[in-house]
């Protein structure tokens, strides 16, 4: 007697079973949805969503040091030295000695600000594009429950 085999189902019918109820997965396929379109938009800059952040939060606190924006970001210093340093080889900011000799302030080079302004023109239509499909109170909603369940507060801007 010969084993039984079945047929594999195409992915679309692929039985997902409870994940689908799981605020984890669908954040996690919300996230490489949203980080796909992203790489899209910014091809041409060679920039992650991650270095992205560093680069507008640099540009907001010009002088920060590498403890603070490591902390963030949510990064160990170890880690952040690293994309740094691949940031600073770019031409993108530069690290200068602080009041207090121990530390590094960050600033954007004049390379980053112009690299910088023309990812956030790029990154408003990415924005556009991911939100398409809520009306601006669902955005503002979807919003608020992301920053209660990663215990973020609003940025006093975003209110």
């Amino acid at each position: 007697m010969s084993p039984r085999r079945t047929r594999a189902r195409p992915a679309a019918e692929l039985d997902h079973g409870l994940l689908p109820a799981l605020l984890g997965y669908q954040l996690r396929l919300a996230q490489l949805a949203v980080f796909r379109d992203f790489a899209a938009a910014a091809r041409e800059f060679g920039v992650s969503p991650g270095r992205f952040g560093m680069l507008v939060l640099v540009e907001a606190n010009p002088g920060v040091t590498q403890t603070r924006l490591a902390e963030a970001v949510g990064l160990d210093r170890s880690t952040l030295v690293a994309v740094l340093d691949q940031l600073e080889e770019r031409g993108l900011l530069e690290r200068r000695q602080g009041e207090d000799r121990r530390t590094n302030g960050l600033w954007l080079t004049r390379r980053g600000k112009v690299v910088l302004a023309r990812m956030k023109d790029r990154v408003a239509l990415h924005e556009a594009r991911i939100a398409a499909q809520l009306n601006d109170a669902e955005r503002r909603t979807l919003l608020g429950l992301l920053r209660r369940l990663t215990g973020s507060a609003p940025p006093a801007l975003a209110r």
